[in-house]
């Protein structure tokens, strides 16, 4: 029977499929259509509402030179704004840093998430 429930159990892992790739131009489109109220993302460094996300992966969260960060995000001085950070952020961010000034309530989907990660890493290469 156990082995049985091991044949089982692999079959059922064979046929799952490996996730897709995140798509750095659904990301684009995501992050036109979401964030660009509030962020920029160019090199220029200038900012809106929102600070400028140029290289924004692998940066020191709340390091934007010139944008004056909430104290919720500023607990985080420190850290670094890695992958797994930024998803938990594009989650939920009041979650992520309690008293934080973006309104934005997050993005539900795991794909979303990371695709607008992958758009962000990708417009720095």
């Amino acid at each position: 029977m156990r082995i049985l429930g091991l044949v089982l159990a692999a079959g059922l892992l064979a046929g799952m499929a490996a996730p897709a790739a995140a798509d750095a131009a659904d990301g684009a489109k995501l992050f036109k259509k979401k964030c660009t109220t509030c962020h920029r993302l160019d090199e220029t460094g200038k900012k809106k509402v929102g600070p400028n996300l140029w290289g924004v992966v692998g940066r020191p969260i709340a390091s934007a030179p010139g944008f004056r960060y909430s104290k919720g995000l500023s607990k985080h001085k420190g850290k670094t704004w890695t992958e797994e950070n930024l998803d938990a952020w594009l989650t939920k961010p009041r979650a992520f840093a309690k008293g934080t000034r973006m309104a934005f309530p997050g993005f539900k989907k795991a794909e979303q998430r990371a695709a607008v990660i992958a758009y962000l890493r990708s417009a720095v290469e």
